[in-house]
């Protein structure tokens, strides 16, 4: 079973809060970056290790990788992992990615979507995407740092 210590949506990825704030909160030593498109850009994810601690590893897998290759873990990878939606959220755990617990850190308004705290807006897809990811068990916060109340996300949709 892979050592995930934390899931997190946040469209920026890595970043200041995921590269220092949260990695030292939970005490991770992987940062593992589920997207297809950063998997495939050097320049994204050399610009993302730049956030990073240099006492961090860093991983770029698509969710196709990252379903095929997260039970290959080493038992000694404390995995931070972060995601761009709850969309790649979903397709992680019904790929078999035992995902417990979300924390919805930043997800950007756009056209469409409601906001509905500082940092998180959805539309009714997003919506309905986190209701699934409850009914199959997962828990969900919202929370943009360690030391901030987390909210249940439920309340909002």
């Amino acid at each position: 079973m892979p050592n995930i210590l934390a899931t997190r949506i946040d469209n920026r990825l890595i970043h200041g809060q995921v590269g220092v704030t949260w990695v030292n909160h939970i005490g991770a030593n992987l940062i593992l970056v589920a997207d297809d498109v950063v998997a495939n850009d050097n320049i994204q994810q050399s610009l993302m290790d730049m956030a990073a601690p240099n006492t961090v590893d860093t991983r770029y897998f698509t969710i196709q990788e990252t379903i095929d290759k997260i039970h290959f873990a080493a038992d000694d990878q404390l995995i931070f992992l972060v995601v761009r939606t709850p969309q790649n959220v979903l397709k992680l755990v019904e790929g078999g990615v035992p995902i417990k617990k979300v924390n919805i850190g930043n997800m950007h308004f756009s056209e469409g979507k409601k906001q509905i705290t500082s940092t998180v807006s959805i539309d009714e897809d997003d919506a309905k995407i986190l209701r699934k990811l409850h009914e199959l068990g997962v828990e969900l916060e919202i929370r943009r740092v360690p030391d901030e109340r987390s909210k249940d996300i439920l309340e909002f949709i």
